[in-house]
């Protein structure tokens, strides 16, 4: 049994830890966060030690360790622009960690995190789950073994509603959280030069608080994206089933379905990592790197 710990226990994303944690029979020992109201913990680890002050968490942290009990791994939930720090922590208390994404804003803090790796001799192991869902797998093996050299015409639209919260958060800052291009852009960025290869071509038609949309141009493919946080962008036929959500991923016009199949995404990254299978700080580079590009257009 591994002992974890975990960082931004209150976020959107946390339970899915918390139930990752659990499903592959480990323990989480400890949890911080600035906000206290988190009783979702109950369902996961009731025992687990919470604290709501940085240096009081670090301090549990350290304690522990001088009673010889060893911190397997810290799991970074925080906001975007946290994740730095907080990876930076886990890898120093000697811990491997695992970060949600986007790991980092910038292409820069990977090349920084590297060194910290190298020096620490402890991993960081990230999230990205789409790469583990079966219809997307599906989807890969079928362009990388095709014969053709043939480049494909994409449109990727995701709208994911959002409530008036959103742009009074973190996550409506765009200097903490890097906009709607890296909350939810980067997990299709990363998965479209996955499947498709690398960037050769970039533009942003448009962005703003809610909204962004462009063209990218890949080794294998031409993608037309939207994405958007706003309601509003949902077509009517999906409001009408009383959804918020809409995915779609179409390649020339053939629609991709992978709406579904998300339920244990999260625990199947836990068991990959457990076994020394999981995504490396490498493999997250030239998303972000993309995402950092359009930011600047």
């Amino acid at each position: 049994m591994k002992n974890f710990v975990l960082i931004g226990a209150s976020g959107y994303i946390a339970p899915r830890h918390m139930k990752a944690i659990k499903d592959t029979g480990n323990n989480l020992i400890a949890a911080f966060d600035p906000y206290d109201g988190i009783g979702i913990m109950d369902s996961f680890f009731p025992d687990a030690s919470f604290f709501t002050e940085f240096e009081r968490f670090d301090r549990y942290l350290d304690m522990i360790k001088r009673n010889g009990q060893k911190i397997d791994y810290v799991c970074v939930c925080s906001p975007n622009y946290l994740h730095d720090a907080h990876i930076r922590f886990g890898l120093k208390l000697g811990s491997d960690v695992i970060c949600e994404k986007p790991i980092v804003l910038n292409p820069w803090n990977v090349n920084s995190l590297i060194e910290v790796e190298k020096e620490t001799s402890n991993k960081i192991n990230a999230i990205l789950q789409l790469r583990l869902h079966p219809s997307i797998i599906s989807l890969r093996d079928k362009i990388i073994n095709s014969s053709s050299n043939k480049s494909y015409n994409i449109e990727l639209k995701y709208i994911t509603s959002r409530g008036k919260w959103y742009h009074h958060s973190w996550k409506g800052d765009y200097d903490k959280s890097g906009g709607i291009l890296s909350n939810i852009g980067i997990h299709f960025f990363d998965m479209l030069i996955w499947i498709f290869g690398n960037v050769i071509q970039i533009e942003k038609e448009f962005e703003d608080k809610s909204t962004a949309k462009g063209v990218i141009v890949l080794e294998k493919a031409k993608v037309n994206w939207f994405l958007s946080v706003d309601y509003e962008n949902i077509p009517e036929h999906i409001k009408n089933k009383g959804l918020r959500t809409y995915r779609s991923l179409k390649i020339e016009n053939e629609e991709i379905e992978f709406s579904s199949g998300f339920t244990d995404l999260h625990t199947q990254s836990y068991e990959r990592i457990l076994k020394n299978e999981s995504f490396s700080l490498k493999d997250t580079y030239k998303a972000i790197e993309l995402v950092s590009k359009l930011r600047e257009l």
